[in-house]
C-alpha cells in the first residue's frame, strides 16, 4: 500500500492512506499544541493544521471522523493537561472526549468539504478558493459551537488563540477571534490546494503562497485611539487557595492584605485584587469587611476585590466594587458584578442528580452550585468604565461584547489559578487575554493569585508582568480608550455568516454530489 494516492476525479492531490492519515492527524495534534504557551512557536499552530487538514483529504466521511477523534485526542489531550493538577484524570478524559467529539465531527465536514466541494467545483478558482474557504469555514464552525454547546461551551484553543505572540495577531481586530480562525485556516487550506494541485506552475505556487503570506502578516492593525488613562495598582498575593486546594479559611485575605499594606498613600485610582482575593465574604462577615475598608481608606482609592457572595439561597462568584467613604465614614459597596458564567463540573454541577452518583467521590469535590449572575458586567471607577470578567469569562464572547455594549473603557480580568499549579493553564488565559486586549481595542489588567499576572495595552503589548508563584504588585498608568474595532463592532455577525456559508456550501456539494450519482446510476 502506498503512503499516498492521485485522485484524479476530484482534482484530490496526495490523497493519504488511512493508516497513514492516522498517524498525520496524531502527529498534527501534537505539532499544534507547539504553537500554544507556553512553548509559542506559532507557526507551529499553522503546520499543525495544514497537516490536520490534508490527514483527511480524500477519505470517506466515517474514515474522517475516526482520524478527526485520533486527532483531537492527541491536540486537547496535551493541551490541556492542567486539569489533571488537582482533579486527577478522570475530568481530563472526560473534557478531552467531550472536545474529542466536537473535533471528530468537524474533521468530518472538512473531509466532506475537500470530497464534494472538489467535484463541485473542480475550476481553478474553486480548488483554490471556494474548497479552501469551505473547508476553513467547517474548522471555524467546529470552533463556533463547541465554545458555545454544551453548558456554555468550552471557547478554549481556537486557532487565533495560538496567535497572540504573531505579527498575524492584529488581524483579531479587524473580524474577531472566529474571523481570525477562519483566515487561517483558509491561508492553510489554501496552501495546501496549491502546493499539491499539479495543474499550477511550480512558480505561480510560490508566488501566491508568498504573496498570502506577506498580506496576512503585513495587514495593519486598527488604529488605537487612546482617550487618557487611569492609574491601577494590581496585586498578587501568591495565596495558594483554588476552588480544590486545601487552605486554611482567609489565607486568601491575608496575603493579599499582607502585600497591599506596604503601598499605604500610594497615589491610585483604583486597586485590584484578583478573584476570591478576600475568601471570607465582606458582606457577611465585619471582620473582612474591616480590611477591605482599610485598604480603600488608607489607599484613598476604591477596591476592586472577588468574593464569595450570597443573595438568600444563591451563591455567586462576585467581584465588589467597595470603597470607604471618608465623609460618612462607612462602607460602601458601590457596585456587583456575579459571574455570568460559572464553570460547569467545577463552579456548578449542570444535571447533578444525573451526574453525581456516576463519581460521588470526585463530584464531592464541587459541594456547592454557583448560581448564575444577573448583573451587568462593568464598573465605573477612577474616572473610567471597566469591564470585568472573572477567570473563564475572558474566553467568552458574550460577555466580552456585553462589557462593550456597555461602554467599557478598559477590561479588569481578576483570576485565581491556584488550581493548576505550575502548568500551562495561566499563560494559555493570558494569552487569551491579549488577544482580547487587541480584538477589543484596550487594555487588560490580568491580576491572578498566583499568576501569571500582568497588564497589557490595546496594542497587545505588556506594560508590566509578575512571576508566577510570588507575591508583588503591578503598579501602572493603564490607558484607556473609547474608539470601536470592526470585531466588536459587528460581534457575532461575522461568525454566523461564516457558520452560515459554510451549511450552504457544503449542501450545495452535497446536492451536486447526489445529481451526479443519480445521473452515474442511470447511464
Amino acid at each position: 500500500m502506498t503512503p499516498f494516492t492521485l485522485d484524479p476525479r476530484n482534482h484530490l492531490r496526495l490523497v493519504p492512506s488511512l493508516p497513514v492519515a492516522i498517524l498525520m492527524a496524531v502527529l498534527a495534534g501534537w505539532i499544534m499544541d507547539f504553537g500554544f504557551p507556553d512553548t509559542d512557536w506559532w507557526p507551529a499552530a499553522l503546520v499543525g493544521t495544514l497537516v490536520m487538514l490534508w490527514s483527511v483529504r480524500g477519505l470517506r466521511f466515517h474514515q474522517s471522523l475516526a482520524v478527526g477523534a485520533l486527532g483531537g485526542f492527541s491536540f486537547f489531550g496535551i493541551l490541556i493537561w492542567w486539569l489533571t493538577v488537582y482533579l486527577g484524570l478522570i475530568p481530563w478524559i472526560a473534557l478531552t472526549l467531550a472536545q474529542v467529539f466536537f473535533f471528530s465531527l468537524g474533521l468530518g465536514l472538512v473531509g466532506l468539504a475537500w470530497q464534494f466541494g472538489s467535484r463541485q467545483w473542480s475550476g481553478l478558482g474553486g480548488r483554490l478558493v471556494l474548497v479552501p474557504a469551505l473547508v476553513a469555514g467547517a474548522w471555524t464552525t467546529r470552533e463556533a459551537i463547541s465554545s458555545v454547546f454544551p453548558f456554555g461551551g468550552f471557547a478554549w484553543a481556537r486557532l487565533a488563540q495560538s496567535q497572540s505572540e504573531s505579527p498575524l495577531a492584529p488581524l483579531v481586530s479587524w473580524v474577531g477571534t472566529s474571523g481570525m480562525s477562519f483566515l487561517l485556516a483558509f491561508f492553510v487550506a489554501f496552501v495546501l490546494a496549491l502546493i499539491t494541485d499539479r495543474r499550477v506552475a511550480i512558480d505561480a505556487k510560490a508566488t501566491l503562497a508568498w504573496a498570502s503570506a506577506l498580506a496576512l502578516i503585513l495587514w495593519p492593525a486598527w488604529p488605537v485611539t487612546e482617550s487618557g488613562s487611569i492609574r491601577v495598582l494590581a496585586v498578587q498575593g501568591n495565596a495558594d487557595a483554588g476552588l480544590f486546594a486545601d487552605y486554611d479559611w482567609g489565607d486568601n485575605l491575608a496575603d493579599h492584605h499582607r502585600v497591599t499594606m506596604p503601598l499605604y498613600g500610594t497615589e491610585v485610582d483604583v486597586v485590584i485584587w484578583p478573584e476570591n482575593a478576600s475568601d471570607v465574604d465582606p458582606l457577611r462577615y465585619p471582620q473582612a469587611a474591616a480590611v477591605v475598608s482599610e485598604v480603600s481608606r488608607e489607599m484613598d482609592a476604591p477596591l476592586v476585590v472577588g468574593a464569595i457572595t450570597r443573595d438568600g439561597e444563591e451563591t455567586f462568584n462576585s467581584m465588589l466594587l467597595w470603597e470607604y467613604d471618608s465623609a460618612s465614614q462607612r462602607d460602601i459597596v458601590r457596585d456587583q458584578y456575579d459571574k455570568i458564567h460559572p464553570v460547569p463540573f467545577a463552579e456548578y454541577l449542570p444535571w447533578r442528580n444525573f451526574f453525581y452518583p456516576l463519581a460521588p467521590s470526585l463530584f464531592d469535590m464541587v459541594p456547592r452550585d454557583y448560581s448564575f449572575g444577573e448583573r451587568d458586567t462593568v464598573f465605573d471607577v477612577g474616572g473610567a468604565r471597566a469591564g470585568i470578567a472573572i477567570c473563564f469569562d475572558i474566553v467568552d464572547d458574550a460577555i466580552l461584547w456585553s462589557m462593550m455594549e456597555s461602554g467599557a473603557d478598559v477590561i479588569f480580568a481578576p483570576t485565581n489559578n491556584a488550581d493548576f499549579g505550575q502548568t500551562d493553564q495561566s499563560i494559555q488565559q493570558l494569552s487569551i487575554a491579549r488577544m482580547r486586549a487587541i480584538e477589543t481595542g484596550r487594555s487588560v489588567v490580568n491580576i491572578s493569585t498566583v499568576g501569571t499576572s500582568a497588564i497589557i495595552d490595546p496594542r497587545g503589548r505588556e506594560l508590566d508582568r509578575l512571576p508566577t508563584y510570588e507575591e508583588g504588585y503591578m503598579l501602572v498608568d493603564v490607558p484607556l480608550a473609547t474608539h470601536t474595532t470592526p470585531a466588536t463592532m459587528f460581534g457575532r455577525t461575522i461568525e454566523l455568516t461564516i457558520v452560515g456559508f459554510t451549511l450552504a456550501g457544503l449542501a450545495i456539494a452535497a446536492l451536486g454530489e447526489r445529481s451526479r450519482r443519480s445521473r452515474g446510476s442511470l447511464s
